[in-house]
């Protein structure tokens, strides 16, 4: 006996009593939640019991006209307020998708933002049988186990699978609304734009992005020990370039990533000719278990054309066959 409770309680839980669970500990009481469930008092009573025995300790005390949680029965509904919302949704998800061609990708949000999202729409128009799931997130998801279809990633080549496939590159410029400069001093060479505002990343000097410093592009231009008017932070690359946009000061941007707002004229470039190389690259990943649908394929087909765009936008246009191979 001692040993069939111990097997029992070192197995996981059935998950079949966890609603009648969560129904009781919301309302306290057994009669309430068996009319929520749609079952009777008693058989909602026998699920917990189950449970009760299941996790080996009380969950609930019972008084005479009410029940309370357990410190274990508080412990356990933490859990499953958190666990069945999840479930319920992924379920939904699932049937609503059954039967219907969808691609999921992930890439960092001022991507997502700024260069993917304002070219969809053409896609959505010529495909409008194929549903799209964006999950715009700074944390890189492995595609050999993730449900996730397609990443849009940045970085080096060093820093992405031997599979991956060049975008664009980019390089890095001081740009602003071009009211912002007439309003101001003219700007004929580095030591100038001391004169404005100065927008940039709050962490960059603290990360990888370094490189994307004000303090680089100076020390680049002979000016180690220049200092703005004003700084201003921000934590993402749209919110900095949005502040330029509306005229609040000059950004160091990624010429991939603004070169729809340099050709339409919302931005311009203030020192053309100051221009610093960027080490890092834009790079699409296909998850293996992907690969093969037609739809990931028209996507990518999609993607890369895009890229083709924005190469010759910016002036980057090497041989379509090597752009696999570049740095």
């Amino acid at each position: 006996m001692l040993h069939s409770q111990t097997h029992l309680r070192s197995r996981p839980i059935s998950a079949g009593h966890l609603r009648a669970f969560e129904a009781v500990a919301r309302h306290l009481n057994f009669r309430a939640a068996a009319e929520e469930m749609a079952l009777t008092q008693s058989a909602v009573s026998r699920q917990i019991q189950s449970l009760e025995e299941e996790v080996g300790v009380p969950l609930f005390l019972r008084h005479t006209r009410a029940v309370e949680l357990t410190s274990a029965g508080a412990q356990l509904l933490l859990a499953v307020q958190q666990s069945l919302p999840r479930i319920d949704g992924a379920v939904r998800m699932i049937r609503q998708n059954a039967g219907r061609k969808s691609v999921s990708l992930t890439t960092f949000a001022s991507f997502a933002s700024m260069w993917l999202i304002p070219r969809l729409e053409a896609f959505q128009r010529d495909n409008p049988e194929i549903d799209i799931r964006i999950d715009a997130s700074d944390a890189a998801l492995d595609l050999d186990i993730a449900d996730v279809d397609i990443a849009l990633r940045y970085g080096p080549r060093e820093n992405m699978p031997p599979d991956a496939l060049r975008l664009f590159g980019e390089t890095i410029t001081p740009v602003a609304s071009p009211w912002l400069i007439k309003s101001n001093p003219q700007i004929k060479g580095p030591a100038d734009i001391a004169h404005f505002t100065l927008i940039e990343a709050g962490d960059a000097h603290r990360t990888h992005l370094e490189w994307l410093t004000w303090r680089r592009w100076f020390e680049v231009n002979n000016l180690s020990r220049a200092q703005p008017r004003r700084w201003l932070y921000f934590n993402y690359a749209y919110q900095m370039v949005q502040a330029a946009l509306t005229g609040q000061g000059v950004v160091l941007a990624r010429s991939s990533l603004i070169a729809e707002s340099l050709a339409n004229g919302d931005l311009v470039e203030v020192l053309p000719h100051y221009r610093m190389d960027s080490p890092m690259a834009y790079w699409l990943i296909t998850g293996p278990r992907s690969a093969q649908r037609s739809e990931i394929q028209a996507f990518n087909e999609w993607l890369l054309s895009q890229a083709i765009t924005t190469r010759e936008t910016i002036g980057e246009v090497p041989d379509p066959d090597t752009i696999d191979q570049m740095d």
